[in-house]
């Protein structure tokens, strides 16, 4: 490995790590006042990101004693880990905790169903989704349901939540095992949500008055007309959700490789290095955030590995075949977790998968082939740019000798047995030390 890669993966590492402390330094603003809805919004993936974002407006609420927490749902689902992290925190929460799907069209979709049912008060907008929470895996063979002992586990813990809230725990397990999805209608008629409301006001209208159970407290909401804070990500938070999201750990790990290769390939910049340690760092701290298939890691290396190798000894592309196969197969079985997602997530996941081989399989024809081909090339300097060039003989040349001038320079010259006289054209062949070979060149 050179200096110069060395360099910029020393340089990439520096800047990470300045880039880390100056988010998780980041804390966010302060809430001044009581007599507020605190509003947390979990909007897409819910990763571990999403869970320190409402860990910690959780705690918020509590140090304000604000008056109720509103978490706003619209999610595919997401990792189970982040999930059971945001169900517990909002089980022990000391502030009433409200969950609402909304906005009309949206979806707490697996994970989001849990977290729906661990409010104290639960709600949907018109023209929403809920349930379909059935833990799922990924492999070779696509998407498919997680095994037996999985399933009747986050069945139980379903029917726990929904318990524990005084929710029909039999239907919120059902969410589980038999994958049930309901609207609003169905929802509040099985017993799984408590009221369905237009928007935020009339949300906090139908509440006001009602009594939720705090530990061992009854506590009544006073939600009319009260002022509504909406907690906004903080930079530590937003990070977190990007990286602790397999299919962004999974770009970041292609894109920090292939920099370090085309640093170390290419000479003259610390950028590709530098570019690559970041990103392959990044990737390494966001697998870290959930459980990661090594075999899947595995995988992805030999895949990388196979289309260099394509470069370096052109194989008609069965080599890149080959990585192909094994990038597309690796990113399937990078998570090794359950995951809490909806149909959309896997197939924007596969998707990624084989445009990120395809990609790959074109870098290593023409970006790793065009590096390489630069390496092998022959140096030219001093003369041995000259061979080739057209010139005039500045006295008459034969094997004995003469001389030439080309760019300025008088050179001596010879021919390999012709006679050239001066003043005729002569073409470059070859040299020998100081001395050009040259022959006449007809016109």
């Amino acid at each position: 490995m050179n200096t110069k890669l060395l360099q910029g993966i020393f340089l990439g590492f520096v800047l990470v790590l300045s880039l880390l402390f100056a988010f998780v330094a980041n804390s966010g603003g302060e809430v001044e006042g009581k007599n507020v809805i605190y509003v947390l919004r979990i909007e897409g993936t819910i990763t571990e990101g999403t869970a320190l974002n409402v860990i910690e407006g959780l705690r918020e609420a509590e140090e304000i004693s604000a008056e109720a927490v509103l978490i706003e749902l619209d999610t595919p689902g997401g990792l189970v880990s982040s999930t059971l992290k945001i169900t517990e925190a909002i089980l022990n929460s000391e502030v009433p905790v409200i969950t609402y799907v909304m906005p009309k069209g949206a979806i707490a979709a697996s994970a989001g169903s849990f977290i729906l049912i661990s409010g104290n008060i639960a709600a949907m907008a018109p023209g929403t989704t809920t349930g379909a929470a059935m833990p799922v895996e990924i492999g070779i063979e696509g998407r498919k349901p997680a095994d037996e002992k999985t399933i009747n586990f986050y069945a139980g813990h379903m029917e726990s939540i929904a318990a524990s809230r005084g929710r029909n725990a039999t239907q919120a397990k059902r969410f589980v095992t038999e994958n049930d999805a309901f609207n609003e209608n169905i929802a509040l008629e099985r017993g799984i949500i408590d009221l369905i409301a237009e928007d935020e006001t009339e949300l906090l209208n139908k509440v006001d008055g009602m009594t939720v159970k705090i530990g061992t407290e009854n506590r009544t909401l006073a939600t009319k007309n009260v002022s509504l804070y909406i907690k906004e990500k903080t930079i530590r938070s937003s990070l977190l959700e990007a990286l602790s999201n397999p299919q962004v750990a999974f770009i970041l790990l292609m894109v920090g490789m292939y920099g370090l290769i085309f640093g170390f390939m290419s000479p003259g910049t610390y950028v590709p290095e530098m570019i690559g340690a970041i990103c392959l760092i990044l990737a390494l701290y966001g697998m870290g955030l959930f459980d990661v298939n090594m075999f899947g890691v595995l995988l992805i290396i030999i895949a990388v590995i196979l289309f260099i190798a394509e470069a370096l000894t052109p194989t008609f592309g069965i080599l890149t075949l080959g990585g192909v196969v094994c990038l597309v197969i690796g990113a399937l079985i990078l998570p090794k977790e359950p995951l809490l997602l909806n149909q959309e997530w896997f197939r924007s996941f596969m998707l990624t998968a084989i445009g990120i081989a395809a990609a790959s399989a074109v870098f290593s024809f023409f970006a790793i082939g065009a590096v390489l081909k630069v390496r092998k090339r022959r140096a030219m300097v001093g003369a041995e740019e000259l061979i080739g060039k057209i010139t005039k003989a500045e006295t008459d040349i034969d094997e004995e000798g003469g001389t030439i001038k080309i760019r300025g320079e008088i050179w001596n010259a010879r021919t390999s047995g012709e006679r050239i006289k001066e003043g005729e054209k002569v073409e470059i062949i070859d040299r020998e030390g100081l001395t050009l070979i040259v022959k006449r060149k007809e016109s």
